[in-house]
């Protein structure tokens, strides 16, 4: 709301953190009638204070451009004429803020991390997490792309069709990572965020309803909807993990199901698989299987061989690994995992995977050792109890 106003990314998020401050002082004794408009208005005040205290002649500049923005202002809260575009799509302002964040003016990396700041947002920590490096060097990516968008004069609109289409594929892949963080914390005391699920969810719904003949939207949606129909049975009234092979798959979200199937039979077959499609295809042979022991292995080990072919990653590789194994037998996964170290040091899941696979291979000393180190690099609390719980269970078997 601040961005479309004042146009000033850096300010607007600044004044919006002081404002979330002033509310985790004020609102202990009683909310607010209306939180966001108080945020707003908080915010708001915030930017015409920082605005005063520069020069005059700037703060003329700026005062006149604010008031220019201001005609017609309802107080923080958007009439309904103002929420409808050409496109038929509500004009959501996480959507336009999500488009301007994937300005051309960006690299594709810095793209996506501003993105996951701005719109997601998540923190910087969580961000390096998914890309990967040190959270200094996030951070000082985060920082650039700021500049470069203010340097650039990005503007807070909706962009035409054409300009549309070359910043998809970066929009695709923000809501991908926001849905990830929210399906499995990469930090904290809790599993799952359903605030970042539930959020990338009605983003790629409005992103389907602009771009309706664009598939990858679609599958993006899909792949959401059936990974997102297994969040009842992944854990425990105690927040204990479930992995997927002990799931009570009746506690799985039917309707979900049968939503992302639909829309996934909807663009097979009508272009050249993408990631997103082979993903949500991959989805659906895991939610379309009655039991963990009807799951069709073989056919998701061919899927992740055309995906590591698209979109190669180490994180496929490693999903391909596993997949493998359950059709050739631990051994052949392992054999996979070799040279996969690069690219995954920051993160705990090669480790988890090894310990996985060495535990199904009766190789419970090493399988242990492996458990061990990936609940020493993980941070989300839940996985790492479940991965010390493994641990101690094969030191008692190996003793």
């Amino acid at each position: 709301m601040l961005v479309r106003r004042y146009g000033q990314f850096d300010d607007c998020e600044d004044a919006v953190q002081e404002a979330l401050l002033e509310a985790s002082r004020q609102w202990p004794s009683g909310l607010p009638d209306n939180p966001k408009a108080w945020l707003a208005a908080v915010a708001s005040r915030r930017l015409v204070d920082q605005w005063r205290s520069e020069s005059a002649r700037h703060a003329r500049e700026l005062r006149a451009a604010a008031l220019d923005s201001a005609e017609g202002d309802d107080g923080g809260i958007g009439r309904a004429e103002d929420l409808a575009d050409e496109s038929g799509v509500g004009n959501d302002d996480t959507l336009k803020l999500l488009f301007l964040c994937c300005h051309p003016a960006l690299s594709a990396p810095s793209q996506l991390a501003l993105t996951l700041r701005a719109v997601g947002g998540l923190t910087t920590a969580e961000i390096a997490s998914a890309f990967l490096v040190p959270e200094a060097t996030m951070g000082q990516r985060i920082s650039r792309a700021k500049h470069a968008i203010r340097r650039a004069g990005g503007r807070f609109e909706t962009p035409g069709p054409d300009e549309r289409e070359a910043r998809l594929a970066v929009v695709l892949h923000v809501l991908y990572l926001i849905f990830n963080e929210g399906y499995a914390a990469s930090s904290g005391p809790s599993l799952q965020r359903a605030d970042l699920t539930t959020e990338a969810i009605r983003l790629a719904r409005l992103l389907h309803r602009l771009v309706p003949e664009e598939p990858e939207s679609s599958a993006l949606l899909a792949l959401m909807l059936l990974t997102d129909a297994r969040k009842p049975a992944r854990e425990r009234p105690d927040g204990t993990l479930v992995p997927l092979d002990e799931q009570d798959r009746s506690l799985w979200n039917t309707a979900y199901v049968l939503e992302g199937t639909q829309l996934l039979s909807a663009t097979l077959g009508h272009a050249r698989p993408g990631p997103y499609q082979l993903q949500a295809a991959i989805a659906a042979v895991h939610d379309e299987a009655a039991t963990a022991e009807a799951t069709d292995w073989p056919q998701i080990a061919a899927l992740y061989t055309v995906l590591e072919a698209v979109a190669p990653s180490p994180v496929v590789s490693l999903n391909k690994a596993v997949a493998v194994a359950m059709v050739d037998g631990p051994e052949a996964g392992l054999a996979l995992l070799d040279g996969l170290d690069e690219g995954l040091t920051e993160t705990h899941r090669l480790d988890a995977v090894k310990a996985h696979l060495l535990e199904k291979s009766g190789d419970l000393i090493r399988a242990r050792g492996h458990y061990l180190a990936a609940a020493r690099k993980t941070k989300s609390l839940p996985e790492q109890r479940y991965l010390l719980f493994r641990a101690s269970r094969l030191g008692k078997l190996s003793t």
